[in-house]
């Protein structure tokens, strides 16, 4: 994928954090990057920054051996929105979290860029239809939405309005896939997407439990940390669940449902339906419980490798 990165050009549209973290993803994938970023000074310091992160992803390994001025040649800082999108084949802003700057920032970076070129936005929670609508070129706005930091994290969720066109779904799915991240596509959009979502719906309870005086702050974090979240952080809830009963999904909701609803009085959903509407399927297309004690070995191998790696950390 690298080999067929080269000469190719992104546009990077802000320049905090998560932008600086895009021009990483990009530069290590073999991309050159353009980056704008309308407040003074912010582009040449994001140089410095890129420059000094790089340095320690090639320390750990995790980049090639290049030297560090090679990657720091294929950087160009643009003066303008229009000087920065010239030939590039992509265009990620990473603005203020703020529907007003959304949608001027992507009117003129629509205005600036070429037809057909994705514009993606790194948006964490404000859906495509509401900063795009009134876009000419809406049809090739879209959400890809990093996790924080991008350039460790391999997860983007892929979010295409109603007049998000297919083909620029199918283009920044295979663009993101180049730069060894983990596209996840929407059906639908939904505010705050899936992550936040998840990651919401977890926090609201955590601090529920702290306001209830259930437990400290740390035995909270612990619970994710040395619990849930090491099988979570590769093999995901569903997953987890199916392989935690004999019977799969079905046979653990089928145990644990009511205790669940007894938990949470304002769950308006029964899981027991949600397993007829195809959750099932899924699992056993993915999962087949005639291979579980295989999956189970898997699992106790990551976990063990896991662990014996948080040990010596």
């Amino acid at each position: 994928m690298k080999d067929n990165n080269k000469k190719k050009k992104v546009a990077l549209i802000g320049c905090g954090l998560i932008g600086q973290s895009w021009a990483i993803s990009f530069l290590s994938a073999g991309f050159s990057v353009s980056l704008f970023d309308p407040t003074e000074g912010v582009t040449e310091a994001a140089k410095e920054k890129i420059t000094a992160r790089l340095s320690d992803l090639q320390n750990h390994g995790l980049i090639s051996k290049r030297k560090i001025s090679d990657y720091l040649n294929q950087i160009y800082l643009a003066p303008s929105i229009s000087k920065a999108v010239e030939d590039c084949v992509y265009v990620q802003e990473s603005g203020p979290e703020n529907l007003d700057i959304k949608q001027e920032l992507t009117q003129n970076i629509d205005k600036a860029t070429s037809e057909n070129i994705p514009i993606a936005s790194s948006t964490s929670g404000i859906p495509t239809s509401l900063y795009a609508n009134e876009v000419e070129g809406n049809y090739r706005c879209i959400v890809a939405h990093p996790i924080n930091p991008p350039h460790l994290i391999p997860a983007v969720e892929i979010v295409p309005a109603p007049f998000t066109s297919q083909s620029t779904t199918k283009t920044v799915k295979e663009i993101i896939s180049s730069i060894g991240k983990e596209p996840l596509e929407l059906n639908k959009e939904i505010p705050g997407f899936v992550v936040n979502r998840l990651q919401g719906a977890l926090l609201a309870e955590a601090f529920n439990l702290i306001k209830e005086g259930i437990c400290s702050a740390q035995e909270i974090d612990k619970a994710i940390s040395e619990g849930l979240g090491l099988r979570w952080s590769f093999m995901g809830p569903f997953q987890t669940i199916h392989l935690n009963a004999p019977e799969g999904i079905a046979g653990y909701v089928d145990r644990y449902e009511k205790m669940y609803q007894g938990m949470f009085e304002h769950l308006d959903i029964e899981w027991s339906s949600v397993i007829k509407l195809g959750l099932e399927e899924e699992l056993l297309k993915l999962y087949d419980l005639s291979e579980r004690e295989k999956y189970e070995k898997d699992r106790d191998n990551r976990l063990t490798k896991l662990i014996l790696h948080k040990t010596k950390t």
